[in-house]
């Protein structure tokens, strides 16, 4: 446990019931329809399974990735990892722990920091109420507009199992029916579509062993740069939860194109974030690819699917949503759909599917910031210099 004198840098507690009390209700469902809702989700998670395999030609150490799609028409082995239908509540719990568990280190250093200034265990006795209260209100946010995530660094806990290795699939139920009425479209389609993209994510971790300790590492090492006052970063919290409150001064606006990444980056940072940020895009852009390259097959409206989508993530939900947007660097997370779904369309028409595969052999061939922009450099440093070929 982080602490000091009994108190901890962020009342973690506190963060789970304030975003518990402020996150928006889901939309109005019978019990019937909620638990047909989770139904046919756990039923989309499992057949995405066969359909995200066959198309990527990605599969476990051990389990052969056959050609032509025919893993596709094959039912795959389990996952390590379960697929968890949430509500809310339950997206906000889930991502509590691995914010405690990644931040841990973060935190201890901060916290060795503030033992060290006179009267800093008085304040943290507040600052970690304060904190959890901020972080709290911020989690409310993000918990009615994420669909699905895979969570590379779950702990297990007894209501939020994991796999042996951690992680975990979460849909986000009241989310998806939100969105899917808000666009009017098919809800079945739409369901499928979702499970699509994060079952992709889910095949990443599992057919690349390495991937989730590189990952890792380079948030450690990120982390373990980082030398920032407590106070400043709680004053950037609490930017952000006065932004979500409606209650940011006027004037302000010049603060708005900041993001919280942005306390944090020293030069050595600068250079694991765009190394992390290459990966997040490739990552990000290949599940998009794969959710609308299974979709034809097998999503009849998927066409009509992502263009609806589309739009909605490019309009944003007014000045608030885009203010906090900036604040929480989710405008980078935009980007990162974008670019790295161009990066991988590029790459596999110029080399084919078992070509861009070849990206997964270690982190040596992971694409680099640079080349998530320039697809046929990565191809050239790739490909041709492996194949001997000028």
């Amino acid at each position: 446990m982080t602490s000091i004198g009994g108190t901890e840098m962020v009342d973690w507690n506190l963060a789970v019931a304030t975003a518990t009390r402020f996150v928006r209700p889901g939309p109005d469902v019978s019990r019937d329809e909620a638990r047909a809702i989770v139904a046919e989700l756990r039923r989309h998670a499992k057949s995405s399974e066969a359909h995200v395999r066959g198309f990527t030609r990605m599969a476990p150490p051990g389990v052969e990735a056959a050609p032509d799609g025919d893993l596709a028409r094959t039912a795959p082995p389990p996952h390590d990892t379960p697929v968890l239908v949430v509500d809310r509540p339950g997206w906000i719990r889930a991502n509590v722990a691995g914010f405690r568990a990644v931040l841990k280190p973060l935190l201890a250093k901060m916290e060795d920091r503030r033992s060290s200034t006179p009267g800093g265990a008085v304040l943290g006795a507040v600052g970690g109420k304060v904190t959890g209260v901020e972080l709290g209100m911020l989690l409310s946010f993000l918990a009615s507009r994420v669909l699905g995530q895979y969570e590379t660094f779950a702990p297990a806990s007894r209501d939020l199992p994991a796999g042996a290795q951690g992680g975990r699939l979460l849909l986000v139920a009241p989310n998806i029916v939100h969105v899917e009425r808000e666009l009017d479209v098919a809800s079945h389609d739409f369901r499928l579509w979702v499970c699509l993209h994060e079952e992709t994510h889910r095949t990443q971790f599992s057919a690349v062993p390495w991937l989730r300790d590189h990952i890792e590492g380079e948030i450690q090492s990120f982390l373990a740069e980082t030398d920032i006052d407590p106070g400043t970063l709680l004053e950037r919290l609490r930017e952000a939860a006065q932004s979500l409150a409606g209650a940011k001064p006027e004037g302000e606006e010049r603060d708005e194109g900041r993001s919280l990444v942005d306390l944090v980056q020293t030069p050595v940072q600068r250079e694991i974030l765009g190394r992390l940020t290459a990966v997040m895009s490739l990552l990000e852009g290949h599940a998009d690819f794969v959710m609308d390259g299974v979709g034809p097959e097998v999503v009849p409206s998927v066409a009509e699917i992502r263009e609806k989508f589309q739009k909605r993530r490019a309009s944003g939900a007014g000045r608030l949503d885009q203010a906090l947007r900036k604040l929480l660097g989710l405008d980078a997370k935009l980007r990162q759909y974008r670019d790295g779904e161009r990066f991988v369309r590029s790459v596999v028409e110029e080399v084919g599917m078992d070509g861009f595969n070849r990206i997964w052999t270690s982190p040596n061939t992971l694409p680099t910031k640079q080349e998530i922009a320039k697809p046929a450099d990565w191809v050239a440093r790739v490909h041709r210099k492996a194949d001997g070929t000028p």
